[in-house]
């Protein structure tokens, strides 16, 4: 290939390589221009996050100084405040008195903050393969193939693929049985065939279930809205202040260098925080709107506790829907309009890119139950002849702990891939062959 070597390529470009892109701009305007050789792709035709969940009034889970840069650089032109300013609303929020913005405002920041970035980014294509390129016997390169059909070379990865939607083995997505990845526009594509009195069925126990259950319910003032869950009622989460400590950038250190099953105990104790919880304030919301509909005997909103979809069967005009009670034993049946999977989400094998056992897959070490090993700086481990850096942004919860996958630590993770980088970049390497 005729085209210089890459210093990092970013394959995909959500926030996670959207705050290491700000990271690679700020260090080349601090360096006169000078520095790296940067290619960000993403396979979407333009920026976007979590498009399908940006519901009216929802709010964010984590503060506004959780930013794309803040807690790397508090004097950054891309931070949530700098896009308040620019926008003319800094005086608006202030007064607003709250941290949390809604999710709509920072998916606007964050569209911001993509449209200022100076590193080349290509939209609409995606990497399919990364293989390894010899020199001297050392894999210093990698030729990343993408869907355009033009291909790169590279010294640095960063993986930031994103993750992948969950659906229970038992159902199969189709026009009527949705996931809340793509949720607002599934509905609106469903909106002009439901009935006057639709039913719908939320099946998931944490945020996003009961941010769906509500709107559903708001939207449309006939509906019945069956909410599905395994638990006896929607956990709180945890946000208390010494709780979310574990989301600090020094837990990070504490949770690397900790034994693994300490790290294991750690998720666990604190689970709550992120998983399978829901925010207090819309659990009383929920609460009083059942509360209150069975005090005026017209109930729309349903909630099925400690229960399970047993069977969901879809035909031309709509599903039906098996409900158990786990503790009883009894089944409900249900004639829907929608079902919509809240069921979270599921990480993709880091590796796939790599080509599995095939490929460069195959130096890559692994802990006793096959998940792979990340140093502090988040690369990969690998082979000793294998020089090239594959860090990965995200899936890195069992090595660097809950916040590997959330916004909280995006803007130090940032600035320590980009340390990492530039040390892989001025190394020593051998005479290219």
């Amino acid at each position: 290939m005729s085209a210089p070597v890459l210093d990092l390529l970013g394959v995909g470009f959500g926030p996670a390589n959207l705050a290491l892109a700000l990271a690679v701009d700020e260090h080349r305007a601090a360096t006169g221009g000078a520095g790296l050789r940067t290619l960000f792709v993403e396979r979407q035709p333009g920026f976007g996050w979590h498009r399908g969940m940006l519901l009216p009034g929802a709010t964010m889970q984590v503060s506004f100084l959780k930013d794309l840069v803040t807690q790397r650089n508090p004097t950054s032109g891309a931070s949530f405040v700098a896009y308040l300013h620019e926008r003319g609303r800094l005086a608006d929020f202030v007064n607003a008195r709250t941290f949390y913005p809604t999710r709509l405002e920072f998916h606007d920041y964050l569209q911001w903050a993509a449209d200022r970035v100076r590193c080349p980014v290509r939209y609409g294509t995606e990497v399919t393969a990364l293989h390894p390129v010899r020199r001297g016997g050392r894999v210093e390169l990698l030729e990343a193939e993408l869907s355009d059909g033009t291909g790169v070379l590279t010294r640095s990865v960063s993986l930031a693929t994103g993750l992948r939607p969950r659906v229970p083995r038992s159902l199969r997505t189709g026009a009527r049985v949705r996931h809340t990845a793509t949720f607002l526009p599934d509905l609106a594509a469903l909106e002009p065939v439901l009935p006057p009195e639709p039913v719908f069925v939320v099946l998931g126990g944490g945020q996003s279930a009961a941010e769906v259950v509500q709107h559903l319910h708001a939207r449309y003032p006939r509906a019945r809205v069956h909410s599905v869950f395994r638990s006896f009622g929607f956990s709180p989460a945890d946000d208390s202040p010494f709780a979310n400590r574990v989301f600090d950038p020094g837990a990070v250190d504490e949770f690397h260098t900790a034994p693994g099953g300490v790290r294991e105990e750690l998720l666990r104790r604190h689970a709550g925080t992120n998983y399978s919880v829901v925010d207090l304030d819309l659990i009383q919301d929920l609460y009083r709107t059942e509360y209150a509909e069975k005090v005026a005997g017209t109930a729309r909103l349903h909630l099925h506790r400690a229960s399970e979809l047993l069977q969901v069967r879809e035909d031309g005009d709509g599903l039906d829907v098996a409900v158990a009670e786990r503790t009883s034993g009894l089944v409900r049946r249900l004639r829907a309009d929608l079902l919509v999977c809240a069921t979270g989400y599921e990480h993709p094998d880091p590796t796939a890119l790599l080509g599995g056992p095939q490929g460069l897959g195959a130096a890559v070490h692994r802990d006793d139950d096959g998940r792979v090993l990340v140093t502090r700086d988040h690369r990969l481990v690998t082979d000793p002849d294998v020089t090239c850096a594959v860090h990965l942004l995200g899936g890195t919860e069992h090595t660097h702990g809950l916040s590997s996958s959330l916004l909280s630590n995006a803007a130090p993770r940032a600035g320590e891939v980009l340390e990492s980088v530039l040390r892989h970049a001025r190394a020593p390497r051998a005479v290219p062959a």
